[in-house]
């Protein structure tokens, strides 16, 4: 069933003269419908609410409500800035899902790339008070940041491993992959040290054997993705798991990175979009 759907931006939240922007996806009719929060890409330090478009009005279209949000990046905020903006802007999410067609017991996320790292982070420390910092407004129901489920598109998923993989790549000399020149930037703008991507970081957190949430998970990533380290994925899948969460891993043969975004006419994207709908619905009943 393809929903109409209406499409607006909001103001979820402010810092001094910033407001951030999250823009709404929403199916039109009788909810309560899945609601799934997009967190984009870019290495932490690019992008915005309208890079996953081809995904959120696809994913609208199929009766989810989506919220795509903006949140601070350098050289507004390093590390963890951009994590308390999406912990708020879940809990805010949380706190309005009725009037907004969900339920706040239906409040997932999808992250892309840098983003799926964000979002995982989020996902497995709801309550860590760094996270959580910013306070609703007064009279706001009492929510947390936790997720009904996590969907990974090529996430990074372990910052500090895919950190000196680039740096081991530029060493080698020219000619070298331009995603060096692309991400190296963002990894050290946003992360400042190597010690704060030991420290939120999917991977080594379950490697450590902290205790976090675990909501469940999808993982889409293409064989050919030199951007996000195959063993980085292959180690996150086998704690996870490991650790009792459940992940559906999902290989899409031939892509590279971003093949969704970068073209949405392929088939291969058409059949990503097609099982993230199917994944959200499955989970959003």
């Amino acid at each position: 069933m393809s929903h109409q759907i209406d499409v607006q931006d909001v103001e979820y939240l402010r810092h001094g003269d910033k407001p951030l922007l999250a823009r709404l996806f929403k199916p039109r009719g009788d909810g309560p419908f899945p609601m799934i929060v997009d967190l984009h890409g870019g290495a932490w330090f690019r992008g915005d609410r309208l890079n996953d478009t081809v995904i959120n009005e696809a994913l609208a279209k199929s009766g989810v409500v989506v919220a795509a949000l903006d949140f601070r990046m350098p050289p507004d905020a390093s590390y963890p800035g951009s994590v308390a903006d999406i912990n708020y802007g879940i809990r805010w999410l949380k706190a309005r899902a009725k009037d907004l067609g969900s339920r706040a017991d239906l409040v997932g996320a999808i992250g892309i790339s840098s983003g799926g790292h964000l979002g995982m982070l989020v996902g497995m420390r709801p309550r860590d008070p760094r996270y959580a910092a910013l306070s609703l407004p007064a009279g706001a129901p009492a929510v947390d940041a936790s997720l009904r489920c996590m969907i990974l598109c090529w996430p990074v998923i372990d910052p500090l491993a895919r950190y000196r993989y680039v740096k081991k790549l530029k060493e080698g000399g020219k000619p070298y992959p331009d995603l060096v020149d692309r991400v190296m930037p963002g990894h050290d703008q946003y992360w400042k040290t190597e010690e704060a991507m030991a420290e939120g970081n999917p991977v080594l957190a379950l490697e450590r054997g902290e205790r976090v949430e675990m909501p469940p998970v999808l993982y889409l990533q293409g064989t050919k993705d030199i951007a996000h380290p195959r063993p980085d994925l292959d180690r996150f899948v086998t704690h996870y798991r490991k650790a009792g969460g459940q992940l559906e891993l999902e290989l899409f043969e031939g892509e590279a990175e971003g093949f969704v975004t970068r073209n949405p006419g392929s088939p291969a994207a058409a059949r990503a979009i097609e099982r993230i709908i199917e994944y959200v619905h499955k989970l959003g009943r």
